[in-house]
């Protein structure tokens, strides 16, 4: 039975993942930071992993649990959004920095490590969800100017996983999910949830149309960085 792990599982994209996982069979590992969610995501089936992607000790402990797991997915989901109203003019605080940055950039370097080995025997897929706000090719306004900073370096991040971690096998994809009716991407969003996690199954689902370091959209078409 092929497996996955969903860093960030506790609603919207992520627990999308995991229902469809789940549905299609899989055994699931999801992280969560409260116990409401812990109930939710163990009642569709998930093994549940308490994590808040700040604390380097709920990291660890993430680390020790999965000790020893072969997985075929990971899909690096987590993130934040930060001040709606960030552009040049209105630059963040240094709350709002931190909060963002360490959310969207310093989790993934600090977890990439350790699921790195584990996706490793499979040759699996470590699927990092960025967004095409992240692309500097595309940048043409700076609104949102924190959230498209954290995810241009997450992109960065991604990049350089890939040229780590392809040697042992491992492919490593960069993924913009769409704009998705979440509540991050709020009601007017044009991409149902189901579709957006639909679209991105069937891209991490076949390594050979859609190899490693690449960014792609849900739809499977490449985006320029």
């Amino acid at each position: 039975m092929p497996s996955a792990l969903i860093l960030g599982a506790s609603r919207g994209i992520g627990l999308e993942f995991a229902r469809q996982y789940l549905a299609a069979g899989w055994t699931v590992h999801a992280t969560h930071r409260s116990e409401p969610d812990r109930l939710k995501l163990r009642d569709l089936g998930a093994h549940t992993l308490k994590l808040d992607v700040l604390d380097p000790g709920e990291l660890a402990g993430v680390a020790w649990q999965l000790d020893g797991e072969r997985l075929d997915v990971v899909v690096v989901n987590a993130g934040v959004y930060g001040p709606r109203t960030s552009n040049l003019q209105k630059p963040p605080t240094d709350e709002e920095f931190k909060l963002v940055m360490r959310t969207n950039v310093l989790a993934p370097m600090r977890f990439i490590p350790i699921v790195g080995p584990l996706l490793a025997p499979a040759r699996g897929t470590l699927a990092i969800l960025s967004s095409r706000m992240g692309s500097i090719s595309e940048a043409g306004a700076s609104y949102g100017m924190l959230y498209r900073v954290s995810k241009a370096a997450e992109n960065m991040v991604a990049k350089l996983a890939h040229a780590e971690l392809s040697p042992t096998g491992v492919r490593v994809l960069a993924l913009h999910p769409g704009w998705v009716r979440t509540d991050m991407g709020g009601p007017n969003a044009d991409v149902a949830v189901e579709d957006s996690v639909a679209g991105m199954r069937r891209v991490i689902g076949d390594p050979m149309a859609w190899p490693g370091g690449s960014f792609l959209d849900y739809r499977g078409q490449s985006l320029a960085w």
